[in-house]
């Protein structure tokens, strides 16, 4: 099995169900939605823990030969193999001999971590979990069971039994039911592993990797899953690469868990930051080879719009300086955030709803970011994926990708892809998820994407189809069509020399930017209204990506005479149930 999707052997959802069943032990001293605040960074300290566990003796060691060093990190990290670690006595294991003072041994053992795991507690909000956990009474205290289920042989989660992919899943099972407990608005969901190989599929596909360094950056990174995977995707091409990941998350529970997972593979956890992207950009002047994200969409922005509209304000300047969607769904704000962070070479791989394909007229926010983003030559394609593919949601999704650096066979064109019927339907649903995307499934689109050609391929119940089309077969004049007043006498009102307009009668029409727009005007307007003309001063141009309308099938309507013989076959068995519930001439 390749690094990518590399597992042990272990059952992903059962060791989350298991986890997750220490719920029982709280109940009553917490509600079902704060079981995620105890499980959650109880799971992380215990992946520490047992992390640890191999090279404990050598770091209390160390630290009694350093205590009289003023700078002792270094000397630590080394003894401990890892860039973290903790000078307490205490394990999970020990903190069970001492059941009388066990919240004031693990305060001790939770202090007992490096400053850059005390920032992951922080963000937990743990502190007054403990004092929750153990109660105000003996009966109360929760704290020593929660331990001893953690510390059980079948909750061990040290990396040589459980892989960083696996705890990744893990975590993301966690979260999930976390989320479910919460209610959480359907944008705000979790992608699941088999969209996430797509995306990094796509992304790196067409690239030639010549061993040089690469960076990737989520900005909307949940618990880092994306990059994980991104980063397993280059370096199965390449192992030889090194591959820098960043990423930002304002959520504090699943920005500690990405932030801890970087921590134990060893990466630079300082890459991992806390933040809202939209009103706090933590990466400021960084850009990158890969850009990989799945922000929340159908989500206002309207506590971010103070400082969305200032950015908006510096133009070229700032990262929203093109345009602004509608405050009642921000997703675009993201596609313009990953766009500003991508070097000349980058490419970018999002995942929105339908939303960003078609909303706003010509001269809009929307319109105009895709006019921004089309007029570029950057949208290198658009992947429609089945319904009912996350937990959280079932409706339709689509991946961008966005190229600031196109091959030449594909400059100045756009592929669609609609894969839409291109999935495995799972034995059993996960909330919302009723299908995957196999390996198989894929490799379909990632091989339509390669061909780039108009080509609908068959693979009997599945299929896929793409289409190329040119830039400019998005984009349209937005015409004034302008009518002239008259007077009661039905003569034409004039004023300055020129015909007043009758705004009552004002229309518009939408002329394909591949069309004369003077020629359409006499084709379409004139012959049902020759006394009118175009205003051309309100003549603007709007981008729409009419997605479903390329992919339409026409389905011919039954005959009618098979219509008709369908219900008299339907009224024939109707009348004999009748006579079956009622008896023979209603007897």
């Amino acid at each position: 099995m390749s690094a990518l999707y590399h597992q042990t052997n272990i059952n992903v959802q059962e060791k989350a169900n298991m986890i997750w069943n220490i719920a029982d032990i709280i109940r009553g001293t917490f509600k079902p939605h704060e079981y995620g605040k105890v499980i959650l960074p109880m799971t992380v300290l215990k992946r520490l823990n047992d992390t640890l566990l191999p090279t404990k003796d050598a770091v209390l060691k160390t630290c009694e030969e350093i205590k009289d060093f003023e700078v002792k990190e270094g000397f630590l990290e080394s003894a401990a193999g890892y860039p973290f670690y903790n000078t307490s006595p205490f394990t999970f294991e020990t903190l069970l001999n001492d059941p009388d003072h066990i919240e004031a041994n693990f305060r001790k053992f939770i202090a007992g971590f490096s400053d850059n795991i005390q920032d992951i507690i922080k963000h937990f909000k743990f502190e007054h979990i403990i004092s929750d956990l153990v109660g105000s009474t003996p009966e109360e205290d929760k704290l020593f069971y929660v331990i001893q289920e953690f510390n059980k042989p079948s909750s061990y989660m040290g990396p040589d039994a459980i892989s960083t992919a696996d705890m990744g899943y893990i975590f993301e099972e966690l979260i999930r039911k976390f989320s479910e407990s919460y209610n959480e608005e359907a944008g705000a969901h979790f992608t699941a592993r088999d969209i996430i190989y797509l995306m990094t599929d796509l992304l790196v596909t067409e690239d030639e990797f010549d061993g040089s360094p690469k960076t990737c950056y989520d900005m909307a990174m949940g618990t880092s899953q994306m990059l994980t995977c991104l980063t397993e995707r280059i370096q199965q091409l390449d192992n030889k690469i090194e591959v820098s990941v960043f990423g930002q998350e304002f959520n504090p529970e699943t920005f500690a868990i990405a932030k801890a997972d970087m921590i134990i593979r060893g990466g630079k956890a300082d890459n991992m930051r806390f933040g809202d992207t939209l009103i706090n950009d933590q990466f400021k002047g960084y850009t990158f080879d890969y850009c990989i994200s799945n922000p929340p969409f159908g989500v206002d922005w309207k506590a971010q719009k103070k400082a969305v509209d200032k950015e908006n304000k510096l133009a070229e300047k700032g990262r929203f300086g093109v345009g602004l969607p509608k405050i009642s769904d921000g997703q675009m704000l993201f596609t313009l955030n990953g766009i500003s962070k991508l070097k000349d070479t980058g490419r970018l791989a999002i995942i929105h709803n339908g939303s960003p394909l078609f909303t706003g007229d010509a001269g809009s926010g929307p319109s105009e970011i895709r006019k921004y983003i089309i007029e570029n030559d950057w949208l290198d394609a658009i992947v429609q994926l089945p319904n009912d593919l996350f937990y959280n949601t079932g409706i339709t999704t689509y991946v961008w990708l966005i190229s600031k650096n196109k091959s030449d066979e594909r400059a100045g064109k756009v592929q669609l892809i609609d894969a839409s019927n291109m999935y495995v339907k799972r034995r059993k649903s996960i909330g919302n998820k009723r299908v995957d995307l196999s390996t198989d499934c894929r490799e379909a689109i990632v091989k339509a994407y390669g061909e780039f050609s108009d080509k609908y391929y068959d693979y009997g119940e599945k299929s896929v189809e793409s289409k190329v089309f040119n830039n400019e077969d998005f984009g349209y004049y937005k015409i004034t069509v302008e009518s002239p007043l008259k007077d009661e006498k039905g003569k034409i009102v004039i004023k300055k020399g020129k015909p007043a307009p009758d705004t009552s009668k004002r229309d518009t029409e939408n002329v394909p930017l591949t069309e004369d727009i003077e020629e359409y005007f006499k084709r379409e307007v004139l012959p049902y209204n020759p006394e009118a003309w175009i205003d051309d001063k309100k003549t603007t141009i709007g981008y729409e990506i009419p997605f479903t309308r390329h992919f339409y099938k026409y389905v011919a309507p039954e005959k009618s005479d098979m219509v008709a013989e369908r219900i008299c076959v339907i009224e024939a068995e109707l009348t004999g149930s009748l006579k079956s519930l009622f008896g023979k001439d209603g007897e």
